[in-house]
């Protein structure tokens, strides 16, 4: 039960901007890892007559080429790599779309604190077109930027730096929620003063190791 969670206990008259990753964090990553797992290969290997488990090596292999980079997250990459319309095939499975627990009301307990909130994600502009279309939070977001408009993904240091100058943030003021170890270790390195890790990106599966970062396993623990 959500009541039984610890609460985590921030100093909140430090903090001036809460910035937020977006899947895994503020949504279920169940989606994003239903499409890439599972839908996607289903669908090459009846579109191109192969065998699904070979699509999925096939897939993974690609993927493991790109990892960490901006192709990785980039629709466009992969609409062209796999010659399919990528958004087109991610609407069909986009009823799938679904807040994390507690998450709108945890930006309405930021938007009622006055801090600025911010979404900092590396999905793909076309990405956070279609989940606004099933899960619309844009009126909690000062600023939505994706790291294909800074440049370069999350987990590199050359994003930190780009992203503080750009909007004005000081990192030491800056709390920061992600799901993703190397790029919490990342915003780490850049100076950011807070930093929480999400225990359970993916509602199907098991909680993570979020150490050595404070992890969250809902967002009521912080309301």
């Amino acid at each position: 039960m959500t009541n039984t969670l610890p609460k985590i206990s921030l100093p909140w008259d430090e903090i001036d901007t809460v910035l937020l990753d977006m899947d895994g964090t503020l949504l279920d990553l169940h989606f994003d890892n239903y499409f890439w797992l599972e839908y996607l290969p289903r669908f090459l290997a009846n579109k191109n007559q192969r065998l699904l488990d070979e699509c999925r090596v096939d897939l993974q292999q690609q993927s493991e080429e790109v990892k960490g980079s901006l192709n990785w997250y980039c629709l466009d990459y992969w609409s062209e790599l796999l010659s399919i319309d990528i958004p087109k095939l991610k609407l069909q499975v986009s009823h799938k779309i679904a807040f994390r627990p507690q998450a709108i009301e945890f930006l309405q307990s930021l938007k009622r604190r006055k801090k600025q909130i911010v979404l900092a994600t590396n999905a793909h502009p076309k990405a956070l077109e279609l989940k606004l279309i099933r899960a619309d939070f844009r009126r909690f977001f000062s600023v939505m930027s994706s790291s294909h408009e800074i440049g370069f993904p999350k987990e590199q240091a050359k994003y930190w730096p780009l992203l503080m100058e750009q909007y004005g943030f000081q990192p030491q003021r800056c709390l920061f929620i992600d799901d993703s170890f190397s790029v919490l270790k990342a915003a780490e390195n850049a100076g950011i003063g807070f930093i929480l890790a999400i225990e359970q990106p993916d509602s199907t599966k098991s909680s993570i190791d979020c150490s050595p970062f404070t992890g969250i396993s809902n967002f009521s623990q912080l309301i």
